[in-house]
């Protein structure tokens, strides 16, 4: 049905084999930043129009890939589309975040809580089989959905939050009620990313953009129990080929232990921690994805490869045959103020200063 694999760099990254180079793709590859992604969103006229439309969503997720040479591609969506199908009725307004009409806060609207027939996410199910048959082999191609809790934080609150006051609220006097929640979003989340991997998608992340709000012991009972419960579900493998599953807790440093051992393969990061530590502490269990910072992309092209160089300098050399298990991204997603040029330096550097460490004795 598809094309095979002509750069299996990622992948194998991904489950900590040998690799020529280190991999490099970026949080919000497609988006802002680019001018053409800018100008596909205006002819879609809205963030929903462009990701509910198998056409544009291939268009845009592809629009990185021919200015840069990047060694995966990430589907275009959003985390919300799954409380959306839910019925909360997710709305984008230029210049402002997500919403929902209808917000979960009251035991009423958490009883209503079901996983969505996937049929109504099904634009999301084209846009990965049409984005796999255009990239035509020549990368792999990442599904991704929202992690329980963060998607909680979105449905509870109604909208981006910056204290967090409503959800943390339901989860210290209602936690009944947050359980509910975070376990009919884990089933959800688990349905679809296999949906997705079906559709065609070759490695799958789970984002907990929100996990490190929580206090410890509440990280533990509501983020990381339920996307463990995501990955219990979710394939590792699907027409005789493995499937990486990432799992991203942003602030995640303080529980990187607990997270290698939930069932991923590949841990990311964010840009607060030291590679080369957190390599260190989870061994040789998970790889690891990540962790410059965003914003070392406003700099010059001599301190954005300064930067890149330190980050793979701090992850330190592969192992034997080449092995290192480290993806190289960005600590979060990347500005939408981010000079377009200045991605080719990172991606560059990363591909020539990587291939350095391999080749020393």
């Amino acid at each position: 049905m598809f094309a095979p694999l002509q750069n299996d760099t990622f992948l194998r990254a991904c489950l900590r084999q040998p690799t020529d180079h280190t991999p490099v793709w970026l949080m919000r590859q497609a988006g802002r930043y680019l001018p053409e992604y800018r100008a596909t969103r205006a002819r879609a006229g809205s963030f929903m129009g462009l990701a509910t439309n198998p056409d544009y969503a291939t268009e845009v997720t592809l629009q990185p890939l021919a200015r840069y040479a990047l060694d995966a591609a990430i589907l275009f969506s959003d985390i919300l589309t799954v409380p959306d199908a839910m019925g909360l009725g997710l709305d984008f307004a230029l210049g402002e975040g997500p919403r929902f009409a209808s917000p979960v806060r009251d035991e009423a609207a958490v009883a209503k809580l079901a996983v969505p027939d996937m049929d109504k996410l099904r634009y999301v199910f084209d846009a990965v089989a049409s984005i796999r048959r255009a990239l035509n082999g020549r990368v792999p191609l990442i599904g991704f959905a929202g992690s329980p809790w963060t998607l909680a934080c979105y449905m509870v609150e109604g909208a981006g939050s910056d204290d967090y006051r409503l959800v943390k609220t339901m989860l210290y006097a209602r936690p009944d009620l947050m359980h509910r929640i975070l376990a009919v979003n884990a089933d959800a989340v688990a349905a679809y990313l296999n949906a997705q991997i079906e559709a065609g998608a070759q490695a799958v992340m789970v984002f907990d953009s929100w996990g490190g709000v929580l206090a410890d012991g509440a990280f533990q009972a509501f983020s990381l129990a339920y996307t463990q419960r995501v990955l219990q579900q979710v394939k590792t493998e699907h027409a005789g080929q493995r499937i990486p599953r990432i799992a991203f807790t942003k602030g995640g440093g303080p529980w990187l232990e607990e997270l290698a051992v939930i069932g991923a393969d590949v841990l990311g990061l964010d840009w607060t921690m030291n590679l080369g530590a957190a390599r260190r502490r989870v061994g040789d269990r998970v790889a690891l994805q990540g962790n410059l910072d965003p914003n070392v992309l406003f700099a010059g092209p001599r301190e954005i490869e300064a930067e890149v160089i330190r980050t793979l300098d701090s992850f330190g050399r592969p192992g034997s045959g080449g092995a290192s298990g480290h993806v190289f991204n960005l600590g979060h997603g990347i500005s939408q103020h981010t000079p377009p040029e200045n991605v080719s330096v990172l991606v560059d550097t990363v591909h020539s200063h990587s291939r350095r460490l391999r080749a020393v004795v």
